[in-house]
């Protein structure tokens, strides 16, 4: 499916990388949809028959990795929409569906999160959401969630994924760096709850409030190794967040002097041929009654 030419601007955006059109932001959140696909074992692994998805939503699909992925592992979807507030973003996602040869049931299109206004009511069969933290705060998963149980048709499925920062590391610098983060992050009201190191834990509350039936949790504890697809993938993840993110950790804690020399430590702990990282992915979903 064509991009229409004529895009609106761009939304005002809490995102954690403020430049939509960094390019090192967009290829590390490329790389990072392969590395959750692979470290969770597929697009929906929790769903016992995908197939009976028709119609899809992917809120947020950045670069349209999972959407892509669904479709080309699942060819009985008919039908698959990703939305992001990014253009460069949706450009990428656009061109990845054509080089997957999907782009007849994969289609892209910028739209604000809080606001599916080109979709009526009770259309989708699922709606997913993954990594939302990254531009979220709390008080406004709310009505994003509204938003998605109104396009969501009864009975259909809407979906949270979430990972936690990593708490487990034979890297020190990795697990420094990681708290820094998630002192920002909670001073950025990305947080619920104080000394957390994510939101995953708070999915299935989220989609209960929203009056979600049935709603389940899949957990997720990989342990990500050197010398592994999932490893390499890992690295060049965090070797571009903590590059990207240095403004937002400026903004919002106070950046050691030695961060510098942190980050290098980082990277060479995680080379070595004994590294090891685990962290705890939750999706959560529920239907809609």
């Amino acid at each position: 499916m064509t991009i229409p030419p004529d895009f609106p601007q761009e939304w005002p955006n809490t995102y954690v990388v403020q430049d939509r059109s960094n390019q090192e932001e967009l290829q590390r959140l490329h790389l990072q949809d392969q590395l959750v696909t692979v470290v969770l074992g597929g697009s929906l692994p929790e769903q016992a028959d995908p197939t009976q998805f028709r119609r899809v939503l992917d809120m947020a699909c950045g670069t349209g990795g999972w959407l892509i992925e669904l479709a080309h592992t699942f060819p009985e979807i008919s039908q698959l929409i990703g939305v992001d507030s990014s253009k460069r973003m949706i450009s990428f996602a656009h061109a990845q569906a054509e080089a997957r040869q999907v782009s007849a049931r994969v289609e892209f299109r910028l739209m604000d999160a809080f606001s599916l206004f080109a979709f009526s009511d009770d259309l989708f069969d699922l709606a997913n959401l993954r990594f939302a933290l990254s531009f979220l705060r709390t008080w406004e998963w709310p009505q994003v969630l509204r938003e998605l149980r109104r396009v969501t048709r009864g009975g259909g499925i809407i979906r949270l994924t979430e990972a936690d920062l990593p708490d487990q590391s034979t890297s020190p610098a990795l697990l420094q760096l990681c708290s820094l983060l998630a002192q920002a992050y909670n001073q950025a009201w990305k947080y619920f709850r104080p000394q957390a190191r994510g939101v995953a834990a708070d999915l299935a509350g989220l989609l209960e409030q929203q009056g979600l039936h049935n709603v389940q949790t899949r957990i997720s504890r990989p342990e990500i190794q050197s010398g592994t697809v999932a490893g390499q993938l890992f690295f060049e993840d965090m070797r571009s967040l903590f590059r990207t993110n240095v403004p937002f950790l400026q903004k919002w804690t106070r950046v050691p002097e030695n961060y510098t020399d942190l980050y290098q430590q980082m990277l060479v702990e995680m080379q070595q041929p004994d590294f090891v990282v685990a962290n705890q992915t939750i999706t959560a979903w529920g239907s809609k009654p």
